[in-house]
């Protein structure tokens, strides 16, 4: 075998720092994505309502204690933050990491957060659902709130993961969400923002008429490919059909998150972790 020229060493040296320098990058740089959602359901009052999105951070730190996290919400000027699940992680589980977060973007806007399965799965939750509680955060286990703007309300649904209910692996999560949102969907709601960590029960959704859900647990795929998209997402398989960005059938719309951190695998590729924008417009020209 032919060995390797000094300069043939040394290009494949600078392609490898090349390469591993890109993947952390693509680990730690923050993406700010935004969406409108154009509703004729909307209240007057929440016309340019906004929604920072969050999900699956997974104990991470984006920047010391969360700063680079923290001052990308805090330029975004929402109105809430949306929580959707796996705040920690049941193979690395730090509460005070995610407890000191939670701390401070409380301090930016009113913050409502919703269970994933690593949460189901650890002996801690209770201990941290309690300091989330003290410090300010609003936790929706199978509950819903009106959130009021003048006198004006949307409904908030958020669901604890079906995970907390049953064996992933032998029971039936659409049959636990179906009775979930049975109970808490009424006929007579109007506009309805939907707090659930699961994006493969979107046409559950969909028959419910929820109008906006907002979702995660797919990690974007963890790999995706260029003109492809993600290679697997959980509870999906291969080439999930729910992986990140914006989904619409009927009145339903859904947003998943690509998420924050990573768990069993411990980086991503070509899919940077993202904090979700999104702006309310009352959509005129429908009701008219």
């Amino acid at each position: 075998m032919k060995k390797l020229t000094t300069f043939q060493k040394a290009i494949s040296a600078l392609l490898l720092i090349a390469v591993i320098s890109w993947i952390v990058w693509g680990n730690t740089a923050l993406q700010l994505n935004t969406y409108t959602i154009l509703s004729d359901r909307l209240p007057k009052a929440f016309n340019g309502y906004r929604i920072a999105h969050i999900s699956d951070l997974h104990n991470a730190e984006m920047g010391k204690d969360n700063g680079n996290l923290l001052v990308m919400l805090k330029e975004a000027k929402p109105d809430i933050i949306a929580i959707t699940g796996d705040f920690i992680d049941s193979r690395n589980t730090d509460i005070e990491i995610a407890l000191q977060f939670a701390e401070k973007a409380a301090h930016i806007a009113p913050c409502y957060y919703v269970t994933g399965n690593h949460e189901a799965i650890v002996p801690e939750y209770d201990e941290f659902r309690s300091g989330l509680t003290k410090l300010g955060i609003v936790v929706l286990e199978d509950e819903r709130i009106d959130l009021k703007m003048n006198d004006e309300t949307i409904t908030l649904i958020g669901v604890n993961d079906p995970s907390f209910k049953f064996d992933d692996f032998f029971d039936d999560a659409e049959l636990v969400m179906k009775n979930q949102l049975r109970e808490l969907v009424k006929k007579d709601d109007g506009f309805t923002l939907l707090l659930s960590h699961r994006p493969e029960l979107f046409d559950l959704y969909v028959d419910s008429g929820i109008d906006l859900v907002l979702s995660g647990h797919t990690h974007g795929g963890q790999f995706r490919l260029p003109f492809v998209g993600a290679l697997v997402a959980p509870n999906q398989g291969l080439f999930p059909k729910y992986d990140a960005g914006l989904y619409s059938a009927e009145s339903t719309n859904m947003i998943v998150s690509r998420g924050i951190g990573n768990s069993i695998i411990p980086f991503r590729i070509n899919n940077r972790p993202e904090v979700i924008l999104i702006e309310l417009k009352s959509d005129v020209s429908k009701g008219e």
